[in-house]
């Protein structure tokens, strides 16, 4: 066997340093990294709890009396941000932990930003509590906890007073949705009914104008508005609105848009018809 071939000679070391200048030229001149391998969700919370994370939520949740906290992990950085002082201080227990101790339980592909919480979740509330808002919106059968979540911030942000949802095919309360919906879960009535006629039903009696969000709706939505309390009714994806649905409402309405694409994700269709419900009922109150 010749020199040459053995571990370490002159003409393994001169390839070597070929291999790592052409992985350093690639890189940018950095050394290249190993990426880190993922580490998947832990065990669930314990029965009767679920697991908040993130900056917006966790504040909305510490801020909410309705919250009842259990306990709360935050890396040092994420308690100065949340503006906690001391976590002794906390009605609850709370530990300083490092950011894998949170991903550990959430997974590393949570976007957790350094605190997580494990509380009770919100009771949904009957439909005789729904106050005296004038504008809703009904979700028939609309199942991912990102939709959801993100349909919660809209309805928040365009100051809808609830959120009325089916006890079936309707996703529960998790820390998926919340962050989705970054702190609006903490801030507007959660409704659940068991049947969603019966419940348009309740709203018609109760003076709301209920319009049901549909591709093919004989009108638009800014014409189809009326009356002094509007309920927005949206479907599924891909399902839409199911038949039951679209015979209770008042009528259907359709989003006007003149391009190519026809149709929005349910969660931009609410934010659009929000806005639109919420401008048409300030300009007849003036």
């Amino acid at each position: 066997m010749s020199d040459d071939s053995k571990s370490g000679s002159p003409k393994d070391s001169h390839y070597a340093r070929l291999r790592r200048a052409h992985r350093d030229q690639k890189s940018g001149g950095k050394p290249a990294l190993r990426p880190r391998q993922p580490i998947p969700p832990g065990e669930a919370a314990a029965d009767g709890l679920v697991r908040l994370y993130g900056l917006h939520t966790v504040r909305a949740a510490l801020d909410n009396p309705r919250r009842a906290i259990r306990t709360m992990l935050v890396t040092r950085n994420a308690q100065e941000r949340l503006g906690i002082a001391d976590l002794a201080a906390l009605p609850f227990k709370a530990e300083q932990v490092e950011p894998r101790d949170i991903d550990r339980l959430t997974g590393s592909d949570a976007v957790h930003q350094g605190v997580l919480i494990e509380a009770e979740p919100l009771r949904p509330k009957h439909l005789d509590a729904l106050g005296d808002t004038r504008l809703v919106l009904v979700l028939d059968q609309v199942t991912d906890p990102h939709n959801v979540g993100a349909i919660l911030r809209s309805a928040v942000a365009f100051g809808a007073g609830a959120l009325i949802t089916t006890a079936r095919h309707s996703p529960h309360e998790s820390g998926v949705l919340a962050k989705s919906a970054s702190g609006a879960l903490e801030h507007i009535d959660h409704i659940e009914v068991r049947n969603l006629a019966e419940a348009l039903g309740e709203l018609h009696q109760a003076g709301f104008h209920t319009v049901g969000l549909d591709s093919e709706g004989p009108a638009e939505l800014e014409k189809s508005l009326a009356g002094e309390k509007i309920a927005l009714v949206l479907g599924a994806e891909g399902k839409g609105l199911r038949q039951k649905t679209r015979e209770t409402v008042t009528t259907l309405a359709r989003l006007d848009m003149p391009g190519p694409i026809r149709s929005l994700n349910v969660s931009n269709a609410a934010a659009v018809s929000l806005y639109a419900a919420h401008a048409f009922l300030t300009r007849s109150t003036r």
